[in-house]
């Protein structure tokens, strides 16, 4: 009698053990430090805003020159012309160079290159970022018909969000609009971009005007995407991107056209033989045609360079910030009590006496 009562017992005393579920450990937190040595990279933040000075510099400069010599050209054919020209000339200059580049450079831009020193800032200001960035993105769903750029339910969603002050799913609205409406969007105003650029760089029979036409098209592409994502890239980044338009503008004045457009007219004169040179204007015509089809084809390809370079440099911050506003920033316990130890280890050190001398 008495095994049996002992034996259910003992199988009810196993059948518990192994019914306990093992604990689960929630996944540890980075680090602002081991943030700062996977992230964050060595800037010279007012180095970054004095090149990027200097190169808006050049680009105006450019600019400025080769309206001047359109004009000039204008002015050389019919005097009123070229008084009109002027006034076209300053109101291009302002409203396609000035305004954008005064409204990129206003805009709010994410802080990620931080260290353990300024993470706590960082934070905060890319909180009252995203904030900003929701606000105006729901005013312009809710005031602007047909503005069509962003994904109505999502935007719905977010505004709830901000409402309610819920910040995780304030970041996974604005993560799922920019990979999905923003991003195409994006594209689209890429597209419609480059075509405008090819177009008239194609028409355009002068170097100087296909240079200020690309200048103020790529300008005008770069506020458009941060416009529609909301903030800007940082002053590093914009460095790269101001950079690639004055690259765009150097090409567009002719540095690599005339090459493009010789091979192209070689391919053509080998396929259709000599009766090309029988017909020497037809063969002028030709030529003509291609080297302008040529240039306006790069300087679309150009754009579209330039419009996935300014996509790429955006998404990589607001991943990094994402990932920044999930980093620990505060010291562990076990942080705290090893530097008390060798705080105190230290003193000890200090304080000894000094053995006394014979």
């Amino acid at each position: 009698m008495s095994k049996k009562t002992q034996q259910p017992q003992q199988i009810t005393g196993e059948v518990t053990t192994s019914q306990q579920a093992p604990a689960k450990q929630e996944p540890a937190k980075m680090t602002i430090f081991e943030y700062e040595q996977k992230y964050t990279k060595r800037q010279n933040t007012r180095g970054a805003r004095f090149a990027l000075g200097i190169i808006a510099g050049l680009v105006a400069v450019a600019l400025f020159t080769c309206l001047f010599f359109v004009t000039m050209r204008v002015y050389e054919i019919n005097e009123y012309a070229g008084y009109a020209m002027i006034a076209v000339s300053v109101v291009l200059y302002i409203c396609l160079f000035v305004v954008p580049l005064v409204k990129i450079v206003k805009l709010g831009a994410f802080e990620t290159n931080v260290n353990a020193n300024t993470a706590k800032r960082a934070k905060r200001h890319n909180k009252a970022l995203r904030h900003s960035i929701a606000d105006r993105i729901i005013d312009l769903t809710a005031n602007v018909d047909g503005v069509g750029w962003y994904d109505s339910e999502v935007v719905g969603r977010m505004a709830i969000a901000l409402k309610t002050s819920d910040e995780e799913k304030l970041k996974d609205a604005l993560t799922e609009l920019y990979k999905g409406s923003v991003k195409k969007s994006a594209k689209e105003l890429i597209r419609r971009s480059s075509l405008k650029c090819t177009a008239l760089t194609a028409l355009s029979q002068s170097t100087k005007a296909d240079t200020a036409l690309v200048v103020m098209l790529n300008l005008q592409l770069v506020k458009d995407i941060v416009f529609l994502y909301g903030f800007r890239p940082s002053d590093a980044r914009l460095v790269k991107i101001f950079l690639t338009v004055l690259q765009n503008a150097l090409v567009a004045y002719g540095l690599s056209s005339a090459a493009l457009g010789d091979s192209v007219m070689h391919t053509v004169s080998a396929s259709m033989g000599a009766a090309i040179k029988r017909i020497p204007i037809l063969g002028d015509l030709i030529s003509t045609v291609i080297d302008s089809s040529v240039q306006g084809a790069v300087n679309g390809v150009l754009t579209t360079v330039i419009g996935f370079q300014t996509i790429k440099y955006l998404n990589t911050e607001y991943r990094l910030q994402n990932i920044l506003d999930g980093v620990d920033i505060s010291e562990t316990p076990e942080e705290l009590e090893k530097a008390c130890d060798e705080l105190e280890q230290e003193l000890r050190t200090k304080k000894r006496p000094a053995k006394a001398t014979a």
